[in-house]
């Protein structure tokens, strides 16, 4: 079942131009949905964690400045919350993010925390606003027309040794021939060689290296682009403690505004100018 739901996506995406550009601004919500939103208009202070170490989502700039795309969406979320004035952010190491949410330093982590089952027991989550498929990428004009389960097979195909990526690939696309790599690196360095046909692998740090000066134009998407949550997680989250759980749905409400309004289209194309949908 989960194959064939893969498939669908990629023959849908193939089969319909329209719908394949839209695929290229993510968005994870049903505009006819109303999420009520809770009362927290007198919170006196709403300051989000996160950390300087994921870039493009959070780093420093030159100047030494929080910067990326959790950054300004965090900001957008206050806005949008009416929380302007009490609207903080900070950095800290990864490893004290969790700590520090639970002492009552900040109201929320937007960092890319996991929602693990283990953290759900003392932790509430918004709804995923990004999730980061698997996508191929092979060289341009390399032929591997849709639909690519079949043109794919027998082909060798780059991937992360003992990765979430390589086990969907073995497990979705088993008449490929994979070929582990311990480097992401050294698979793309392969690809544009054409030692290998192509590969697979997170969607957005292949888009990372295609809007970079290394590929110098030899390779682009094929396919997809493939969300299999069994394998690739739930996607990016906002964290908060379960006692404020009414935070995350508060989130909900500004984010599902955010994307309706297309500001979230305006910030991931700002970030990722090649997008990986």
């Amino acid at each position: 079942m989960m194959r064939a739901a893969l498939l669908a996506l990629l023959v849908a995406a193939a089969s319909a131009p329209a719908l394949a550009q839209s695929l290229q601004i993510p968005s994870l919500w049903d505009a006819r949905e109303r999420i009520e939103r809770p009362q927290i208009a007198e919170l006196p202070r709403l300051r989000f964690l996160t950390t300087v170490d994921f870039p493009p989502f959070n780093s420093l700039d030159a100047n030494s400045q929080l910067t990326g795309f959790h950054v300004d969406l965090a900001r957008d979320i206050c806005r949008q919350l009416s929380l302007d004035a009490v609207c903080q952010i900070q950095a800290l190491p990864w490893d004290e993010l969790v700590p520090a949410l639970e002492n009552g330093d900040g109201e929320a982590i937007i960092a890319g925390l996991a929602p693990t089952a283990e953290l759900r027991e003392h932790l509430a989550f918004s709804r995923p606003y990004l999730k980061f498929p698997a996508r191929f990428v092979a060289a341009r004009g390399a032929s591997l027309p849709e639909p690519l389960h079949r043109s794919i097979a027998g082909k060798r195909v780059g991937v992360v040794a003992g990765s979430a990526h390589e086990a969907l690939l073995r497990a979705q696309f088993a008449d490929a021939v994979p070929v582990p790599f311990s480097r992401a690196d050294w698979m793309l360095r392969d690809l544009k060689a054409g030692r290998i046909d192509a590969a697979f692998s997170d969607g957005m740090r292949i888009a990372n290296w295609l809007a970079g000066d290394e590929p110098e134009n030899c390779c682009a998407f094929v396919g997809g682009p493939y969300l299999a949550p069994d394998y690739l997680g739930q996607g990016l989250t906002i964290a908060v403690t379960r006692e404020n759980a009414d935070l995350a749905t508060a989130f909900d409400s500004a984010l599902r505004e955010i994307d309706a309004s297309g500001r979230f289209a305006e910030l991931y194309l700002r970030y990722f100018p090649v997008s990986f949908f």
